[in-house]
């Protein structure tokens, strides 16, 4: 497994006992006023510990320091969520230091080689590697092809080709060379190396905050300043209604209570919980092995509505499969799938694996059919573009290939190549397929069509985009009736035929001038223009180092399938925000019900000491006062820590609207927020009267 995923998969938050007590001393660490301002809503509370804090010294008392010990819990449980998700960046930024190693490169300078430090090779330095060497740094490869181990980049253990000249040039510092030899271009200065571009990106600290974060940020201030007001004017108005009841001091507003309400009043739900909610989105991003550049993109792909996806690799399996045998005139269907079987024996290519299965299903064929026939195998190469068998001392000579190179491979042997087969082979490239030529000797059988297969479940997929109010475009280029078909049996809303790179960007531009919001993958140079456009661009890690460089997001697995479950973690993130903002609003009308019929109890009482006519506000029935307001202030300390694995997990993904999810938002979330805190509140005022604390 890749470190990242190493690093994110094998233990919990909440069940490694390291992370959690690096998560509390750095909890403690932002304790610092400095560090609290970057939170108006919990520098308030932070604020309002500290004056309890005085209190408690000037008037000490056992509800006083109750409630001050719980508001500086509460401050301390926010921290703690914020470090906890900030921890697990931190621990795969570590593990991915640990990969950086001192190592020493060949770099080229005419016909002589140095041997340096890899810190010390500079943009636009040459450096050969040969099979066995570490590569010394990001670059492109200018020279030679090669077999690559990028296990400890994308955890995939299986090496990848890289070769000058393509859009699989890109390679990585630290990977290694496993054959052959190449010359590689350096692309990245020190220190700016994709490794260590991934430790920044991981290192949550650095987390810029997203446009909507702000946004709902400068809400909660708004909130936390109206309620400022409200708890401020209480005095004023307590005063006033004891003059006029003619029952001085029948209402409670000492500083300590006054404290109590508006902590319990302003979003500290939300508030504590917002930043360990963006961190956690772009952590269940690194979790799949993408890497995001900023929140920034996360959230954006949250709000995407219109997805670009390349046809082939993402929507088709990528490698063709064959899909029917056509005969020539007088050969039957069976004698060419047995040819064709055959000749595609020594074809390791995934097409002529494909030959074979579907010459298995269709006619149940065998390899052990002709296991006394003294066979030859000639495999299939990129020089012959053909594959085949010769058996009985070459008696029998069957081949299979492209078309061109069969006609050539059949005149040669003094054959005639049929103009029924050449219309079977124009007639399958029309169509969008891939014709591949079957022939014995002198003699062709037919044509075998090799065709797109879309992936299975990929429809499913689709309709759930459309149920979240996304569309889907096709980019193929594909014939316009081919991608049409394609198109249908995917179930994708839009296609782009005969696409051109300049298609696709002028396609994005289109889109986002009627204000929607677009997503795509690439991973060729001619890509990043569009991935640049694209709200989301997710490129590809063994893409060019420029499609890298323009996409906001990386996957390290070059998955283009990829792109929608970025969207669903995007989409995820912001239904939490959502849920718990609801969440975090709703449960205010609780401790609102706790606290002022506590402050409240006694005024306009009929007879002294006993409670008055705003008792009816006292829906839960509370043992006294000082037990309401405590039991209010603790719940609204607990509700935090309690959220925080919801918080750093998310709110369970389901496909639907906008609508759909506010109105599921305000039945679990809303409903869910007003009663849980009323059974909260009533059980810890149990227990403080159980255990006589209040």
């Amino acid at each position: 497994m890749s470190t990242l995923k190493s690093s994110s998969h094998s233990q919990s938050a909440f069940a490694d006992a390291a992370l959690l007590k690096l998560a509390a001393v750095d909890a403690l660490k932002k304790l610092d006023p400095r560090a609290q301002l970057r939170n108006p809503v919990m520098f308030v509370v932070f604020l309002g510990a500290i004056v309890t804090t005085a209190v408690c010294f000037r008037s000490p008392s056992g509800f006083n320091l109750q409630i001050t010990v719980w508001l500086w819990f509460t401050v301390f449980f926010a921290n703690f969520a914020e470090a906890l998700a900030e921890g697990r960046g931190k621990a795969q930024a570590a593990s991915l230091r640990r990969m950086r190693t001192t190592t020493m490169a060949r770099r080229l300078r005419g016909s002589t080689e140095d041997i340096v430090v890899a810190g010390d090779l500079h943009k636009g330095d040459l450096v050969v590697c040969e099979a066995g060497d570490i590569i010394p740094a990001d670059g492109d490869v200018v020279e030679g092809i090669a077999t690559v181990d990028e296990s400890a980049i994308t955890g995939e253990s299986a090496p990848v080709i890289r070769e000058s000249g393509g859009d699989h040039s890109a390679v990585t510092g630290g990977t290694r060379v496993i054959s052959d030899r190449i010359v590689i271009l350096v692309t990245n200065e020190p220190g700016n190396a994709f490794l260590d571009r991934m430790i920044a990106m991981v290192e949550s600290a650095s987390r810029q905050r997203t446009p909507n974060e702000i946004a709902l940020g400068i809400l909660l201030v708004s909130l936390t300043l109206v309620f400022v007001l409200a708890v401020g004017t209480l005095p004023a108005l307590a005063h006033f209604s004891e003059k006029l009841a003619g029952q001085a001091g029948a209402v409670n507003v000492s500083l300590v209570v006054l404290v109590s309400l508006l902590v319990c009043l302003i979003p500290t739900t939300i508030g504590g919980l917002l930043s360990a909610i963006g961190i956690s989105g772009i952590d269940r991003l690194i979790q799949r092995n993408v890497l995001a550049t900023s929140g920034r993109a996360v959230e954006a792909a949250g709000d995407i509505d219109v997805l670009l996806l390349d046809k082939t690799g993402t929507i088709t399996m990528g490698n063709r499969q064959a899909a029917a045998f056509m005969p020539a005139p007088g050969v039957e269907e069976k004698e060419l799938a047995v040819a064709a079987h055959l000749a595609s024996m020594a074809d390791e290519t995934p097409e002529g694996r494909s030959i074979v299965v579907l010459a298995k299903e269709r006619f149940n064929l065998r390899a052990h059919d002709i296991s006394e026939r003294h066979v030859t195998w000639i495999p299939f190469s990129a020089h012959s573009r053909m594959s085949g068998v010769d058996m009985e001392g070459g008696l029998i000579r069957w081949r299979k290939g492209a078309a061109d190179s069969m006609r050539r491979w059949v005149e040669e042997n003094g054959g005639s190549y049929p103009s029924e087969v050449q219309a079977l082979v124009e007639k399958v490239s029309a169509s969008g397929g891939t014709p591949l030529v079957v022939a014995e000797q002198r003699r062709v059988l037919g044509v075998v069509q090799l065709k797109d297969v879309v992936k299975g479940g990929i429809r499913e997929r689709f309709a759930q985009l459309r149920k979240m109010g996304i569309r889907t475009v096709m980019i193929t280029g594909d014939n316009p009736m081919t991608a049409a078909a394609i198109a249908v049996e995917a179930g994708v809303d839009d296609f782009m035929a005969e696409a051109t790179p300049e298609d696709k960007l002028a396609r994005i531009r289109e889109e986002q001038a009627k204000g929607h919001l677009v997503a795509m993958t690439g991973d060729g140079t001619n890509d990043a223009p569009a991935l640049a456009h694209a709200d989301v661009g997710v490129a590809m890690s063994t893409g060019t180092q420029a499609a890298r460089e323009a996409g906001n997001m990386v996957d390290l697995d070059s998955n283009p399938t990829k792109l929608i479950e970025v969207v669903e973690i995007g989409k995820q993130l912001l239904m939490t925000r959502g849920a718990l903002t609801t969440f975090s609003i709703a449960n205010d009308v609780a401790k609102y019900f706790a606290i002022i019929p506590a402050m409240f109890l006694g005024l306009y009482a009929t007879i002294p000491g006993e409670r008055g006519p705003l008792a009816a506000l006292d829906l839960m029935h509370l043992h006294s006062p000082e037990s309401a307001i405590l039991s209010a202030v603790i719940f609204n300390a607990l509700i935090i820590i309690a959220l925080i694995p919801l918080a750093l997990r998310g709110v369970q993904y389901r496909a639907m609207g906008a609508v759909a999810v506010l109105r599921r938002n305000v039945m679990v979330y809303g409903l869910g927020g007003v009663i849980v805190p009323f059974i909260g509140i009533k059980l810890i005022d149990l227990l403080l009267a159980g255990l006589g604390l209040a």
